[in-house]
């Protein structure tokens, strides 16, 4: 039967027979890389304009940043909290590559938290800094804010797939029955699917012109956009995020 089939481990000759800590050690790591970090990473790329939001009468939407901070916070907090379990109950020994990948995913996690830490001010019109200067670090796109955007999103990205390999070495210790296999793998396809389908609508807004608009009296507004990022025409204010915006870069 299928069902019987579903709850068997996926290597038969072992048993699934796991502590308390260790489950719930698996249940949090698969919430934080499965669940949080995705949503986060697909909100802080797709959500810069909403759909609702009269670009670019309406500017700098905190949605996409309160979500991201957010989110990932939350996933920094139960990771290392799921980390003190296995570490806490010594259900690490013997494992092997899954304990040093999920320390090498944990101590990236750290950097790419303290990276954002240190991104420097923002400045702007809306947001001047305490010296009544506009010349912030992200409106000016100084060295510091490029390096930034550089190493966030590069590690970020490379963070995700790290944990992809760290999620499925940790099932296979734990002889992961086939249904929790097939969850994530679902799950992780969904997400992929997702992703090209709101990169194929044209959602992925560049942050820059996003935040301060297309006038070209924006510094940041001369440099060529990130990977997959576009620009919107500046006439469209009215007009909801999709195909029918043209890039201008």
């Amino acid at each position: 039967m299928i069902w019987e089939w579903l709850l068997l481990p996926i290597d038969p000759s072992r048993g699934h027979a796991v502590t308390e800590a260790v489950a719930w050690h698996g249940r949090l790591m698969v919430l934080v890389w499965a669940v949080l970090v995705p949503a986060a990473i697909l909100i802080a790329r797709f959500a810069k304009v909403m759909p609702s939001q009269r670009w670019p009468d309406e500017l700098d939407s905190q949605v996409w940043w309160r979500s991201h901070w957010i989110l990932h916070s939350l996933a920094a907090l139960l990771a290392a909290l799921a980390f003190y379990l296995v570490g806490y109950s010594g259900a690490w020994s013997g494992v092997g590559w899954h304990v040093w990948l999920g320390r090498l995913v944990l101590i990236a996690m750290a950097v790419q938290v303290l990276s954002g830490v240190l991104r420097g001010s923002k400045g702007g019109p809306t947001s001047p800094l305490a010296d009544g200067s506009i010349a912030g670090d992200h409106y000016s796109m100084t060295l510091r804010r490029r390096v930034f955007e550089s190493f966030h999103k590069t590690l970020g990205y490379t963070l995700v797939c790290i944990s992809v390999v760290a999620v499925l070495t940790g099932m296979w210790h734990a002889n992961a029955p086939h249904w929790m296999w097939l969850s994530v793998v679902c799950w992780w396809t969904v997400l992929v699917l997702a992703f090209c389908w709101l990169q194929r609508q044209g959602c992925a807004i560049d942050t820059y012109q996003a935040i301060w608009g297309p006038d070209a009296a924006h510094p940041g507004n001369h440099l060529p956009t990130r990977w997959g990022a576009r620009r919107l025409q500046s006439g469209l204010a009215s007009a909801p995020v999709g195909h029918e915006h043209t890039d201008s870069s």
